[in-house]
């Protein structure tokens, strides 16, 4: 496809594409490590350039955590994890704070000892291993960009990231994320399996003595660089109300005529505003990644399931059922028409 360059100026488009190159070459990184799992890396990266968060299920061995750390090797980013358990505590995350004694004054105070959280890429590992309590202290993290504690706020490092991982929930000892901190994950990825001839590669790999060295290839300046050109990306009217129409689409009360009568049928719950949202940052950080100014029909219908995937709350005769949120995404990008996307 065109490259499309909206404001006709030379060093824009060299240093645009100079970052997707450094993008290019972070995800060849990862791929040093990460067999397969190509459109997994590609959303991770889409996340990164919408300043956004990401929750990543599938069952253990599937490379989750490996992927997340990559990603870190790859990037002069500061990286922590948590790992989460059932006795983890919001302190364990935010921070606490230490009595220390002055050594010449013998005058005592308390110092605010920062948490894990504080660092650029947070990977929280099975967060669903933990219960309510340590997953909201999350919260404010992810929405704010920054933590309080004591009385006191603090900012959090820019750029910053929470990458989650998680089981599947049917799994022994694991509690479901609330609604309310789902729907602050910008994309929610599914990781499958890998074919035959992947397994056969991955299988070759960890059990050679050849350990590949990661390289870091961009750092926050860039991203934060990135980001900013993301978000200036042109979506086009039409299409911006295409998003609008997807989303009110999942809703039963209002939901549009093509689709109201087997919504209603099987959602509980339709997506809010913030799904929306999410759909064009992702759309414009995937068109970002194919080195377009202008975001497409095809960059929306991409992000639709993982947009919607945690935000669309199936009824008990849709799961009775086997329903999937994929499965009603590919309905409505059936049902609700998609306008032609125009340049400008």
């Amino acid at each position: 496809m065109e490259t499309l360059i909206l404001n006709n100026d030379p060093l824009l488009e060299e240093r645009v594409a100079s970052l997707v190159s450094r993008l290019a070459a972070l995800d060849a990184e990862m791929g040093k490590v990460v067999i397969g799992q190509h459109e997994t890396r590609r959303q991770l990266l889409m996340v990164l350039l919408a300043g956004g968060h990401c929750l990543l299920e599938g069952v253990p061995g599937l490379a989750k955590t490996l992927m997340v750390r990559t990603l870190a090797q790859a990037t002069r980013l500061s990286f922590k994890r948590i790992q989460f358990t059932p006795d983890l505590m919001p302190t364990d995350i935010v921070g606490t704070d230490i009595l220390e004694e002055d050594a010449h004054t013998g005058r005592r105070s308390f110092r605010f000892e920062r948490g894990p959280v504080f660092a650029n890429l947070l990977l929280a590992d099975e967060i669903n291993r933990s219960p309510p309590k340590a997953q909201a202290a999350l919260l404010e993290a992810m929405q704010e960009r920054e933590v309080s504690h004591g009385g006191a706020t603090y900012a959090l490092p820019r750029p910053f990231f929470v990458l989650a991982t998680q089981n599947p929930i049917e799994q022994a000892g694991t509690y479901p994320l609330p609604e309310a901190q789902l729907d602050r994950f910008l994309l929610y990825l599914k990781v499958e399996y890998p074919n035959a001839e992947e397994e056969v590669e991955v299988l070759a790999a960890t059990t050679s003595a050849r350990e590949p060295r990661i390289e870091p290839v961009i750092g926050p300046e860039e991203l934060i660089e990135a980001q900013t050109l993301v978000r200036q990306l042109h979506i086009s009217r039409a299409l911006t109300e295409y998003v609008a129409q997807l989303v009110r689409a999942t809703r039963p009360a209002g939901a549009e005529a093509a689709t109201r009568e087997w919504i209603d049928e099987l959602v509980d719950w339709g997506a809010g505003p913030r799904a929306g949202q999410a759909m064009i940052l992702a759309a414009k950080a995937s068109a970002f990644l194919a080195g377009r100014f202008a975001v497409t029909g095809e960059d929306i219908a991409a992000v639709v399931a993982p947009v919607l995937r945690h935000r669309v709350l199936l009824n008990y005769r849709a799961q009775a059922e086997k329903m999937t949120v994929d499965e009603i995404s590919r309905r409505l990008l059936e049902a609700v028409p998609r306008p032609r996307s125009p340049l400008r």
